[in-house]
């Protein structure tokens, strides 16, 4: 989505050129180019050419979309990458006889000719019935608000000077300190949509990302901290992170110090963090209908009414809640943003749904339908994923544990299908309802069913966590949210030394 300075002018200069604006720029001094600097009459001239030819197919979109954003990228004391720059293109979409036709495009003077190739593909392959779920066309323009700073307010050299000093942090901690990396992100994204419908839709927000890690070494020993942080607010969230930067440090050389933990079927305590990365991750993405809909062996699993979980089990998906990274007004097919339960009382009753999968299983659309950027297609993603808070005190989770771990946060994790495995940041034992030892090696693996299934109770805290990028189908790094409280699990398989190492 965002090019570097250098290529920039050269991607996009047929743009400017079209609409009568003379773009210049200069190193580190960006101008701040929108999609307002297109012409007035832009709206009215795709509406033309959406009437032109609507009647082709049975479904039409184009999605312009204009993105300016940086990206840092510091490893060491080196910079590896220093970059600002813009973006502009757009999609289409059309639908006939079921089938689909995709174009992308960077020269608002192919339009005409990009809407031809979607529709003689969507021709070529249709063969079906098209069925998308039915939404009411809407005429809106909606602006996700910032809270505070603007990051386009602020100089690449700013930025560059914040990740330098948080790298700082990081190599500071101690000698064991091998590597460090900080990364650093922002994108400023503005999209109209039309569609045959009748849908005339603008959205802009701005998103920010930051990333932290330091891995230490003790001879053949390596342990890595990891921190994350993100944003769809303000810049000043992202200040102010001392604390929490050298705390990722710290974590990477006291681990190298620590027992690995004994490999073991266990009663397992995590916190909301390693929550929010479990519903996410290893049910979240099951939830997801173009994941199941045609696939009729997990859509016998994930058929609605089957019981997952305890009774007081809830779980949540929905880009309505404001102020998250995963929040917004519309999906990229103009379907109104909502909140959808998936599991209630235990009970799988919801999935996530763009217009077709909602279509082809007579559901009715939740508005998860998102695309990374023009590049890329919508596809059914999670927005902000979360299980709702229980009644359960944090203390009393550990009671009547004789032997057991408490996880926090993460280093990593995989999911293949309904298995997951997961790496905690740190850990420690429980022993006799109490915490214990520290230990480090701790991985988290099991069914994503089952692990819902062995949920013995939830806590009574909660925790929203903003660093997520999810990726799906090539599009990584698509921005979610996902929270929860602390669980207690039984019969969780964690990795760690054999236990007949001695």
């Amino acid at each position: 989505m965002i090019k570097a300075i250098g290529r920039c002018l050269n991607a996009d200069q047929s743009i400017w050129q079209l609409v009568g604006i003379n773009c210049r720029m200069k190193a580190l001094s960006l101008p701040r180019f929108t999609m307002a600097t297109l012409p007035a009459n832009i709206k009215d001239l795709l509406a033309d050419l959406m009437a032109h030819y609507r009647s082709r197919v049975d479904y039409l979109a184009v999605r312009l979309e204009a993105a300016e954003g940086a990206d840092i990228l510091l490893r060491g004391n080196k910079i590896e990458t220093l970059t600002e720059g813009i973006s502009i293109g757009g999609q289409v979409r059309a639908c006939h006889k079921g089938g689909w036709g995709f174009a992308s495009f960077n020269q608002l003077s192919t339009l005409r000719d990009r809407i031809e190739e979607a529709i003689v593909a969507a021709q070529l392959v249709g063969d079906e019935e098209t069925l998308l779920a039915p939404i009411l066309p809407v005429h809106d323009r909606c602006v996700l608000p910032l809270t505070g700073t603007d990051p386009r307010q602020i100089s690449l050299a700013q930025k560059k000077q914040l990740c330098q000093h948080y790298g700082e942090i990081l190599r500071s901690v101690s000698p064991q300190i091998a590597t460090t990396s900080v990364r650093y992100g922002d994108s400023a994204q503005h999209i109209i949509l039309l569609t045959s419908e009748g849908t005339v839709l603008e959205q802009s927000w701005v998103d920010m990302e930051m990333r932290f890690a330091a891995t230490a070494r003790d001879g053949e020993t390596v342990q890595t901290g990891r921190e994350t942080t993100g944003s769809r607010k303000a810049y000043e969230d992202l200040l102010g992170l001392d604390a929490q930067v050298q705390s990722a440090a710290q974590r990477a050389v006291d681990s190298l110090k620590l027992p690995s933990v004994r490999g073991n079927t266990y009663t397992v305590v995590i916190d909301p963090i390693l929550t929010g990365l479990f519903v996410h991750e290893s049910f979240g993405h099951l939830s997801e209908a173009d994941m199941s809909y045609e696939n009729p062996d997990l859509m016998e699993v994930m058929s609605l009414g089957r019981q997952f979980g305890p009774s007081d089990l809830q779980i949540f998906d929905g880009a309505a809640p404001v102020g998250h990274r995963g929040s917004y007004f519309y999906d990229d097919e103009g379907t109104p943003a909502s909140t959808t339960q998936l599991i209630q009382d235990g009970v799988l009753v919801g999935r996530l749904h763009s217009r077709e999968t909602a279509g082809k299983l007579g559901e009715t659309a939740t508005g998860n339908a998102r695309c990374l950027n023009y590049h890329y297609p919508p596809i059914v993603r999670m927005t902000n994923t979360w299980i709702e808070r229980g009644k359960t005190p944090v203390a009393n989770l550990f009671d009547g544990i004789r032997e057991g771990v408490y996880a926090r946060n993460w280093l990593g994790g995989m999911t293949n299908g309904e298995m997951f495995t997961f790496t905690a940041g740190e850990a420690w034992m429980i022993r006799n309802g109490e915490i214990a030892e520290p230990v480090r090696d701790v991985t988290l693996s099991g069914n994503a069913f089952k692990t819902l299934g062995d949920i013995e109770a939830i806590g009574d805290d909660f925790f929203w966590d903003e660093s997520g990028g999810c990726g799906k189908g090539g599009q990584s790094g698509l921005p979610v949210g996902c929270g929860g409280p602390s669980l207690r699990i039984r019969d969780v398989v964690v990795g760690g030394e054999a236990l007949d190492d001695e």
